[in-house]
């Protein structure tokens, strides 16, 4: 049984320990090395459309699976109270579907939502010159990683 240990850190560190998980609550997501032991690091940010992480005080776990389907030990795996629990190696097909799956999710959220209905209004009003609209305009056009780097601007004023 493998187990990881988390740290909670503000900023990630240069170097990742094995079997570590370091969460980034402010940038909102994760790191650690491939389970597999392959040595690749495995960004997890936390969305809407990504991963959500459960902390009950003592233990991590990751929602969903974490899938490395882009290195070449292509590894798949759940964490659940901070056991990795390793899945059965998916094939090309069923990583296909995935992606088609996970896009639809995120154009879903960011273009079919609220937040698209949010624009709209402000759009309507022809309040070009407000800030919360260029905002929410930037958010439409660049979604969750505009997000971040929003904030990672924010902590350098």
């Amino acid at each position: 049984m493998m187990i990881f240990k988390y740290k909670f850190v503000e900023y990630i560190p240069d170097s990742i320990d094995v079997n570590t998980m370091y969460i980034s609550m402010t940038f909102s997501t994760a790191i650690h090395l491939c389970a597999c032991g392959c040595g690749k690091e495995v960004v997890t940010p936390f969305s809407p459309t990504d991963w959500e992480i459960r902390f009950n005080g003592k233990n991590i776990s990751f929602y969903p699976s974490i899938g490395n389907w882009n290195f070449e030990c292509k590894s798949h795996y759940w964490i659940r109270k901070n056991e990795i629990i390793f899945a059965p190696k998916w094939s090309e097909k069923e990583i296909k579907e995935n992606r088609k799956k996970d896009e639809k999710k995120k154009n879903d959220f960011y273009y079919n939502s609220n937040l698209a209905n949010d624009f709209q209004h402000f759009k309507d009003r022809s309040i070009n010159d407000n800030k919360l609209f260029q905002f929410l305009k930037l958010i439409k056009v660049f979604g969750k990683k505009l997000l971040i780097e929003h904030h990672k601007l924010d902590r350098l004023r």
